[in-house]
């Protein structure tokens, strides 16, 4: 399944009313409410700059999200053979506003590069 068709399926999770609100129309932007093994899951997704980006928190408590719920989470908005990354920056560039929030990022217009499988 492709990103478009993940997103078409997300939508049912989609905010449409209040602060952040926003309709099928907006595409690849807004925020959604993702129920996962019992949790609710704020996710905001963006296309700007180059980049498709995912961010994630529990909307009900300051819970860092697992590795297994951020792998729903990409399953859920990415494609089936995307790639995408966690990126852990440089100590001058780090910055830590949300400290329960972990993020996925994917180029747009580039391939992610990555390992062999045989590394994976």
């Amino acid at each position: 399944m492709t990103c478009l068709e993940k997103l078409i399926r997300a939508n049912r999770w989609r905010i449409r009313q209040g602060k952040y609100a926003s309709d099928d129309t907006a595409g690849w932007n807004g925020q959604f409410l993702v129920p996962l093994d019992g949790e609710l899951w704020l996710v905001q997704i963006s296309d700007g700059e180059g980049w498709r980006h995912l961010s994630v928190s529990n909307a009900q408590k300051k819970l860092i999200p697992s590795w297994y719920t951020m792998c729903r989470l990409k399953s859920s908005f990415f494609g089936d053979e995307d790639w995408v990354v966690q990126f852990h920056p440089g100590k001058s560039d780090y910055i830590n506003d949300h400290p329960s929030c972990l993020h996925l990022w994917q180029p747009l217009n580039d391939e992610l590069p990555h390992p062999s499988f045989t590394l994976v």
